[in-house]
């Protein structure tokens, strides 16, 4: 949603990687930044799913998830710019894991590589989400693969069958922890999360937030709640 000035950087970066993505789907949620002209025009090999309206992210990615049909389904949100290996090493991780649903990355600050954005997700006992390592330095700490609680749907790579049959993602959330809540539904199911280190996500935090109803620490505690 009103992402043009990020357009160029994440899909850039897709068609960048050494193992290719098969189909690349955008969904637009109603932009009014001129986005859907610049992809008709600058990005024509690209499929568009376009709502007329901000549905919010779990509506969105929705939508994206029965507009497809392999069985593994990346999101990318837009304002993300992704290491050129990082649909192998993701992709790597899901099918060394039969028992998985979700590869969690590590995600970076855009601007600042050696600051860590997410390295996993975590749903603490009191129902708050906390992200592994956020805006903390990039010293080697989550350098391990492993098994996380959940992944950051920011940049994640997803069995698709797996989350369409835990319902998808709940819309009431539109925006902030839907990935969270996606996650204790498919532990509920029996899934795990796998993290690959390995696998970099550049993500500029909040990059469309700054013009929604509601601030992002709104959307975290409504969310929370629910």
């Amino acid at each position: 949603w009103n992402g043009r000035r990020w357009l160029d950087g994440c899909l850039g970066s897709l068609a960048g990687e050494t193992e290719s993505a098969g189909e690349v789907l955008v969904v637009d949620n109603g932009s009014t930044d001129g986005s859907l002209e610049a992809l008709a025009r600058e990005h024509p090999g690209v499929s568009v799913l376009a709502l007329g309206r901000n549905t919010g992210f779990a509506a969105a990615a929705n939508r994206g998830l029965a507009a497809v049909s392999t069985p593994l389904v990346a999101l990318v949100n837009t304002d993300v710019v992704l290491a050129p290996d990082w649909i192998a090493r993701t992709r790597a991780a899901l099918d060394a894991d039969a028992g998985a649903a979700a590869v969690a990355c590590k995600m970076l600050d855009l601007d600042d590589p050696g600051r860590i954005y997410d390295a996993g997700d975590v749903l603490r006992r009191d129902g708050v989400c906390d992200q592994r390592g956020r805006f903390e330095r990039d010293d080697g700490r989550f350098d391990e693969p492993g098994e996380v609680f959940a992944a950051c749907a920011g940049a994640a790579l997803y069995r698709r069958e797996a989350v369409l049959a835990a319902g998808g993602f709940d819309e009431r959330f539109f925006a902030y922890l839907e990935d969270v809540d996606l996650g204790l539904r498919l532990r509920l199911a029996g899934w795990r999360c796998r993290y690959e280190p390995r696998a970099v996500a550049r993500h500029a935090g909040e990059g469309s937030a700054g013009a929604l109803r509601r601030a992002p620490a709104a959307w975290v505690e409504r969310n929370t709640l629910l």
